[in-house]
């Protein structure tokens, strides 16, 4: 089905409402519809090892729908019923996914990213009160096991783990080393509360059918922590509706059962699950996994344009520090199959677009969805035109409108005027959106658009484009900045590949900007320059840095947004040490907590000082302090 525009959004909609459409109730009725129209076509293919030429499993769309069976069966099994909860704790393998969808089958799956601290896996075992937890088995250079056995010794709720071991993807000798140099546990007899079961030992034990009744109506599906870049990890709630939607759209709109699908982003994410697994078992399309930890894996960037080749990949699935990346690499290989690349997570600087379209010959679609709609919200028209910047045309059926707060309540934004972007659609959930209820309090506009805390206008073409984020906002004196500004700037020396702008601690004026850059590689430039080319080109005075710091790396999340929190921590130290220095008092900030309620808070080392010594020079800040433990 075309998709070149608002002209074929409406076409689309005025044939029919939603509601109508002729789309299942259930996830296991999706996968099932196209298992029956697709049984020997390839549905995954995973590869331990990033080489073209490496051992890969594939696993056809029957192969899949048994695998999914027996998963669900086993949950069952192990009292998961519609209302409970299995947490994945994984890196991608095709486990994980027989594990995302046999969850979601018999109960509601919990992805939970495995680069996460053990106190955080805990504290989300705990919010959705997880009974059984799939991860892996102790592996050579990972540490996804020793986490998950110390977050589970804190989450007193879980009384499964299954562990899948990733050694039967090696073949000899390695699979022979593995269980010699296998890292060292704990005593699992510890954890009195939770029982470890091998994960493909007990699958195997289940029939390839349900041995129960498929749910009859819409319900709750999925629980998505948020990933993002201002504050702590919050539960989204994903309902089956949500999941066929964004399958509709992929599967409608975007792929076919003979387009393969090239997604090295993590499986505890919305873009890889939503987006592409969604959208393939929807369409039947393949959709191939390099490496346990995707673009983060030994190898990937090395050999992508090969692995292109070797799968005939038709749709890449990128992020922009993933594209910064490949654009360090020649394209060594024949990759005349792809059609398009999908870029989304964060905003794609023009200069990288420009160069990987000249590059590979490949147009970049941007896109824009976010955890809390379950995906999908807008993209820039594969048929049609393409706006560099913009995160184009809402699909069918989503409605965005710009609005402002005003004192009579909120209004809608004329063309090019900016305001927050609200979104109703059939991922959206409202009223409902997270596990905890009190964060849903003042989180819609009319009991129905979600705010999503981004900043964005509409243009005279109605292309969506974002302009910044609400909550990052740096206020400086009761004078609102846009980091947005300061960061655009900055991208725009040829010198810098990432940057990220944030509000550090002032005394007198609340906060005040500075900002944080990675570099282009091979690039030579002082902070002292950077500061001088800020003075230039970021035209509101107020919104030039006060600091600067060139970074190795700058912290970013898994799909490739720089991780503010991390930037705000380094900020509150650096400034609040520097206070205490010049005050002459001993006491020094050591870490930096995110609290869920307090929000960043210094914690101290005494070295001798009092409480009154660290108030009189903390106490002008605004950020709270404490001793640390």
């Amino acid at each position: 089905m075309a998709f070149a525009g608002l002209d074929d959004k409406a076409r689309i909609e005025n044939e029919m409402p939603w509601e109508d459409r002729d789309v299942p109730v259930t996830f296991h009725q999706l996968l099932s519809r196209t298992a029956a129209k697709f049984p020997d076509h390839k549905a995954i293919s995973f590869q331990l090892f990033s080489g073209p030429t490496d051992k890969a499993e594939t696993l056809t769309w029957s192969d899949l729908l048994g695998k999914v069976n027996q998963a669900a069966n086993l949950f069952r099994s192990l009292g998961i019923g519609e209302n409970d909860v299995v947490a994945y704790v994984l890196p991608n393998c095709n486990e994980t996914l027989v594990t995302l969808m046999g969850g979601a089958v018999a109960g509601i799956v919990n992805p939970i990213n495995p680069l996460l601290e053990p106190e955080q896996i805990a504290a989300i075992l705990r919010e959705t009160k997880a009974k059984v937890v799939v991860t892996l088995k102790s592996f050579p250079k990972a540490d996804v096991a020793q986490k998950v056995e110390e977050a589970v010794r804190h989450a007193p709720g879980v009384n499964t783990i299954l562990e899948i071991d990733l050694n039967r993807y090696l073949t000899p000798p390695k699979s022979w080393i593995v269980p010699l140099v296998r890292p060292k546990m704990g005593d699992k007899a510890k954890l009195a509360h939770a029982d470890y079961l091998n994960f493909s030992k007990e699958l195997a034990k289940q029939p390839k059918t349900l041995t129960f009744e498929d749910s009859k109506s819409d319900r709750v599906a999925c629980y998505f922590h948020t990933g993002g870049t201002t504050g702590m990890p919050k539960v989204a709630q994903h309902k089956y509706s949500g999941l066929i939607y964004n399958g509709w759209c992929g599967g409608t709109l975007l792929f076919d059962e003979n387009d393969v699908v090239m997604c090295p982003l993590p499986m505890f994410h919305v873009f890889a699950v939503h987006v592409i697994v969604m959208a393939a078992v929807s369409s039947g399309a393949h959709v191939v996994f390099p490496t346990p930890q995707g673009y983060r894996g030994d190898g990937v960037f090395d050999n992508f344009w090969k692995l292109i080749e070797r799968w005939k990949v038709s749709f890449i699935i990128t992020v922009p520090t993933a594209i910064s990346a490949k654009m360090q690499r020649p394209v060594d290989a024949d990759i005349s199959s792809v059609k398009t690349a999908f870029s989304g997570s964060a905003p794609l600087p023009v200069e990288l677009f420009r160069r990987f379209e000249e590059a590979t010959g490949v147009t970049i679609v941007e896109g824009y969805g976010l955890t809390e709609a379950t995906c999908l919200v807008s993209c820039n028209p594969v048929d049609g035109e393409k706006k560099i910047g913009s995160i184009g045309v809402p699909f069918p059926y989503t409605d965005v409108k710009i609005l402002q707060d005003g004192p009579d309540g909120p209004t809608e934004c004329g063309t090019d005027q900016i305001g927050e972007i609200c979104i109703s659609n059939p991922g959206v959930f409202a009223g409902n959106t997270y596990t905890e209820v009190e964060k849903n309090v003042g989180l819609f506009h009319y009991d129905k658009y979600l705010r999503t805390g981004d900043l964005g206008r509409f243009d005279d073409d109605g292309y969506l484009w974002i302009t910044g984020r609400a909550k990052d906002l740096i206020i400086r004196g009761g004078h609102n900045i846009d980091p947005a500004e300061i960061e655009e700037a900055l991208l725009g020396h040829e010198a810098v590949a990432f940057a990220g702008a944030i509000g550090q601690p002032d005394a007198h004026a609340g906060e005040v900007p500075c900002a944080f850059v990675e570099l282009v590689s091979g690039a030579s430039v002082t902070e002292q320059e950077l500061m001088e080319y800020c003075r230039v080109h970021v035209h509101e005075r107020a919104a030039q840095p006060k600091h600067m710091t060139i970074l190795d790396e700058l912290p970013k999340t898994a799909v490739g947004k720089v991780f503010k929190p991390e930037l705000r921590k380094q900020a509150i130290t650096r400034i609040y040490n520097g206070a205490l220095e010049d005050a002459g008092v001993a006491a020094r900030v050591v870490s930096v907590l995110d609290d869920k309620k307090r929000g960043l808070v210094a914690q101290l080392d005494a070295n001798g000082s009092s409480d009154d010594d660290v108030s009189k020079v903390l106490g002008s800040f605004t950020r709270p302090w404490e001793w640390a433990a």
